[in-house]
């Protein structure tokens, strides 16, 4: 298994990006995923799990927002897993996230996932190191199930700076329409930046399988990151060769 070190890899688009072109072009991805998405319904025998994992201010809702909300909002749902508390602390670590996999015909956006149930403990060292390799085998092992039942797990790590991160941090603070976004645990998350991501370079090299791979997303830019999640989430849909259903009368 080849190691994975987020510190050689860049957080900016390739020198000679045009930013302009680079928003028609996701443009016109969205316009092919909202067709392809109803596609994907019309066949209802799969589901597909997207899983989006990055630094607090890496682009998350952005990217939930442009590449995904054009879709039929009857056929998309995105749901965002924060610190477990009440009953959810009486089961696996596991359950909340299983009751959230979508059924066979749905796409399904997680906004941080099952992987903050390594990431936070192996931070703040509530876990030991044995329990908490063990949740890298249960996680690789509950990806292969859902995999095995027609759920496509896609997955994307956006790689952003932490120069970057600080500006859009400091921004919640100036911007009224970003304010709300606010947390007084923010910059207390960025002081820790070095300790999450050797844990993250951990996670992705442990969970970097054949059937459920990692997407490192350069995340500096904002436009160039849609792009890439647009068109990984159109090839994925692409490649499976769907067809419209033929007329069944069966019933009639």
């Amino acid at each position: 298994m080849k190691e994975i070190d987020l510190k050689k890899i860049s957080t900016l688009p390739p020198n000679g990006i045009d930013k302009e072109e680079i928003k028609y072009k996701t443009e016109e991805i969205v316009s092919k995923l909202v067709e392809l998405q109803r596609l994907f319904f019309a066949n209802h025998n799969r589901a597909l799990l997207v899983v989006l994992q990055g630094m607090d201010a890496s682009g998350k809702d952005s990217a939930i927002r442009h590449v995904f909300g054009p879709m039929n909002p009857m056929w998309v749902r995105v749901h965002s897993f924060k610190k477990p508390v009440g009953d959810e602390l009486e089961h696996d670590y596991l359950r909340r996230i299983h009751k959230k996999v979508p059924p066979k015909w749905i796409i399904w956006i997680f906004n941080r996932s099952h992987y903050e149930d390594i990431l936070v403990p192996s931070v703040e060292w509530y876990l030991s190191d044995s329990k908490i390799n063990k949740r890298y085998a249960h996680i690789n092992g509950f990806e292969k199930m859902l995999v095995d039942e027609n759920i496509i797990v896609l997955k994307f790590y956006l790689h952003i700076s932490h120069q970057r991160q600080i500006e859009k941090l400091k921004e919640r603070l100036k911007i009224p329409y970003k304010m709300w976004k606010y947390s007084c645990s923010d910059f207390e998350v960025t002081e820790k930046r070095d300790k999450y991501m050797r844990v993250y370079n951990k996670v992705l090299t442990k969970t970097n399988t054949r059937w459920a791979p990692w997407n490192i997303i350069p995340a500096d830019k904002k436009r160039y990151k849609n792009y890439l999640i647009a068109q990984k989430t159109y090839e994925i849909l692409k490649w499976l060769k769907l067809k419209w259903p033929k007329l069944d009368t069966k019933e009639c």
